[in-house]
């Protein structure tokens, strides 16, 4: 049984930082990709970034772009989401996802970490 565990989350105010962090109880290099997701109050869930196996390819939801940096670490078995110049719109449950090397979809979720971004 995978697991995957975020944490990192917290209140903060508009323009500062924050680092998610996911572990996993497996070595995450069997995972052909890997991502963040987020859903916000009142929301449908939503892609916010995504990193292969090798790490040497990502991908980010445009309101993120430039403030949000996926990464991972194979050894320590460790995604990261580094989110700086943090906005109110940015306030949602961030989840971790894993998508194994045969499956379509990202069938591995987290619990989930809330983020809340406020004055």
């Amino acid at each position: 049984q995978v697991q995957l565990v975020e944490s990192g989350g917290n209140l903060v105010q508009p323009g500062g930082s924050l680092r998610l962090s996911c572990a996993a109880s497996i070595n995450i290099f069997s995972f052909k990709s890997m991502a963040w997701y987020r859903r916000a109050p009142g929301k449908e869930r939503e892609f916010v970034a995504s990193i292969n196996q090798s790490g040497g390819s990502t991908a980010y939801v445009n309101s993120v772009k430039g403030r949000f940096t996926i990464s991972r670490d194979n050894a320590g078995n460790t995604v990261y989401l580094q989110m700086n110049s943090l906005k109110p719109e940015d306030t949602a449950v961030y989840f971790c996802a894993a998508r194994s090397v045969y499956a379509t979809n990202y069938g591995h979720w987290g619990q989930g970490t809330q983020v809340t971004v406020s004055s």
